[in-house]
């Protein structure tokens, strides 16, 4: 039984003895500091390796923090410069990558498997910034080997040598974990030299963090010149920020200076006609800077034209609108519109019906009427300026990019770039599209609707992003972003304000906008204010009708159509003969109720009943399968690693 028991007890020791040497691990960790006299440090580290091809199968990697907090709370920006690698006395390849607030640095190749065993590497470089200034003393607070590393060490040491002449007053060392104040180390202090070992292993996120204090002056401090310069490398960011800011901002007001400024507006007056004997199609296409809503009001306006003329009849079913050439000859030529609605209708009698059986020749009209209006009017009353808002959007976003690249942000600064970029987005997006359903919604209960939509999208808007801006804002201010975030927001509300400023009209355009808003207003009068104008003519079924395409095109259809209801009225009840039977409109629905509840909202849904008759737009296609104080860590240095 002793023998066997002896067996079991060798075979035992065997496997655990296996176990124990299949773990990888760091056998020493050696780091020699060479302060100068300027406080630039070169630091070579020697770390033993023994890797077994589970985690360290390439080599190791090294991080080193690039950023260093100062007394004011700022984060800056340390030099850091590789001045050798090397694996068991030879140079090897390495490269390196960024990470959060600093550098990796892989040693080995991606094509070379490591040996098992024992390897030493030496990593060789050079650092700035690392050391501190105080009233009393100067000092270098040193994290030797960071707490980030991924396998134990069992021996840690670091020498320290100070320039020529200068000795250290006190040292001081921590091990443990981030944060700690374990002392499980010695050292020893021989005037320019220090020396500093561990007493026990250092475990997995365990390292070794040393100071030296000096007296006052044994390390130079930066010249004027090179504090400037520092100041400037601190600050990149924001300068890069506040530089792109000046330079868009420059960049819209000379665009807006040379191309965007509004002609002075002249005087207006209400009028009963249009300027210069516009079409109605033409008095939309001015009044909305182009067409809206596709240009389905202006059709609908150059059609009611038409009928006005007679060269046309309308008929109204409910839920289709046919349009009938009448015998009329057409005297002299046409406004551009209204010749390209009247070349469907050549021969006495032929219909053209908005339905949605007859909807692809709807589209296609529509297209044709828009296509012809552009032709002759495009760049004649208004310019969109679009080349230089595109260039400042471009440049805006060649001065993010800029930033980005050149900035050295930290994370939390990238997405102080790249959040506001995607909220700019949807906000424009928002905007336009706020402007154009506002703009389209001609009855109350379409505005209404309009206006509950934009408060759902706006809620949530708010609800998501507000969210963000809120984070972002209490992150900016614990970090000292807040003048970055302040001139990125700059940026794009820059970009969105000059999006509606930078398209003017020309003169002749600010002229026709004048005289078209004062068709407006006289459409809009009060009966009393109308009548007291001098040489506005007398309301009566032909001046009703000769300005109801113009009502409908800007949209006040309803108003006018309600005066001329009170005229009906009063002709009534002064005995007149008040009956009124338009000859070009047929409909059920004009045998009852008020004339402008019959006929303002037919003519005002017009528009609305030809975008229903367009064919549904083509579906995508979709799979078939849906449905206080020094602590481990501190100070200058660190970072970790681990194997690859």
């Amino acid at each position: 039984m002793t023998r066997i028991a002896a067996l079991l007890t060798l075979c035992l020791f065997i496997l655990v003895g296996g176990a124990a040497r299949a773990e990888e691990f760091f056998d020493r960790y050696d780091s020699d500091i060479r302060v100068a006299k300027n406080g630039t440090l070169t630091v070579t580290e020697v770390i033993r390796v023994y890797a077994e091809g589970n985690q360290i199968r390439r080599g190791i990697y090294r991080d080193f923090p690039l950023t260093f907090v100062d007394a004011n709370g700022r984060e800056l920006q340390v030099g850091f410069k590789i001045l050798s690698v090397e694996r068991d006395g030879k140079p090897e390849p390495y490269h390196t990558e960024s990470i959060r607030r600093g550098v990796r640095i892989y040693f080995g190749s991606a094509d070379v498997l490591l040996d098992p065993g024992y390897h030493d590497y030496r990593l060789t470089y050079e650092t700035t910034r690392q050391i501190r200034f105080f009233d009393s003393h100067d000092e270098l607070f040193w994290n030797v080997t960071g707490t980030e590393w991924a396998f134990p060490i069992r021996e840690a040491t670091a020498t320290v040598t100070l320039p020529e002449g200068v000795k250290a007053e006190e040292l001081t060392y921590f091990t443990g974990p981030l944060g700690a104040t374990d002392k499980n180390a010695r050292a020893e202090n021989r005037g320019n030299r220090a020396t500093f070992e561990t007493t026990r292993p250092l475990g997995v996120m365990e390292g070794l963090t040393i100071g030296v204090k000096m007296p006052t002056g044994s390390i130079t401090k930066p010249t004027a010149a090179e504090e400037r310069m520092l100041f400037l490398q601190d600050n990149k960011s924001l300068f890069l920020a506040f530089g792109g800011l000046i330079l868009v901002v420059g960049y819209y007001l000379w665009a807006w200076l040379s191309v965007g400024r509004d002609p002075p507006a002249g005087v207006v007056v209400p009028r009963w006609d249009a300027p210069e004997g516009m079409s109605p199609a033409l008095v939309n296409y001015i009044d909305e800077k182009g067409f809206g809503g596709q240009g389905w009001t202006a059709v609908s306006a150059s059609f009611l034209n038409l009928a006005v003329k007679g060269l046309v009849e309308l008929k109204d079913l409910k839920n289709s609108i046919t349009v009938t050439r009448t015998a009329k000859p057409i005297e002299g030529p046409l406004p551009t519109g209204e010749a390209t609605l009247m070349s469907s209708l050549r021969a006495e009698g032929s219909l053209f019906v908005i339905e949605k059986s007859n909807g692809k020749r709807v589209q296609t009209l529509g297209k044709d009427f828009r296509e012809a209006m552009e032709r002759e009017h495009r760049r004649k009353y208004y310019l969109a300026n679009w080349p230089q808002a595109i260039g400042g959007v471009l440049l805006s976003l060649v001065c993010l990019a800029a930033l980005l690249i050149f900035g050295a942000l930290p994370e939390e600064g990238i997405a102080l770039v790249v959040v506001p970029i995607f909220a700019s987005v949807f906000i424009s997006i928002f905007a336009v599209a706020l402007g154009q359903n506002l703009r389209q919604a001609r009855s109350l209960g379409a505005r209404i609707f309009a206006v509950a939509i934009i408060a759902f999208v706006g809620f949530i808007f708010l609800t998501v992003f507000g969210g963000l801006a809120i984070g972002f804002f209490v992150t900016g201010a614990a970090n000292g972003h807040l003048p970055l975030l302040a001139a990125l927001c700059g940026i794009l509300v820059t970009n969105l304000v000059f999006f509606f400023l930078m398209g003017a009209p020309t003169p002749l355009g600010r002229k026709m906008m004048d005289g078209i808003e004062g068709l407006r207003q006289y459409l809009t009068l009060a009966e009393k204010d109308r009548m007291n104008m001098a040489g506005a003519p007398d309301m009566s079924p032909r001046h009703f009708e000769t300005l109801l395409p113009y009502a409908v095109a800007l949209g006040v259809e309803k108003p006018w159509a309600e005066t001329f209801d009170r005229w009906l009225l009063a002709a009534a009840a002064a005995g007149a003969a008040a009956t009124y039977h338009p000859a070009w409109y047929h409909g059920d629905s004009f045998s009852s109720g008020s004339f402008s509840n019959r006929m303002g909202g037919f003519a005002g849904s017009m528009a609305g009943t030809m975008t229903s008759s367009l064919p549904d737009p083509p579906k995508s296609s979709s799979s078939g399968f849906s449905s206080g104080g020094g602590s481990s860590g501190g100070g200058g240095g660190g970072g970790g690693g681990g194997g690859w």
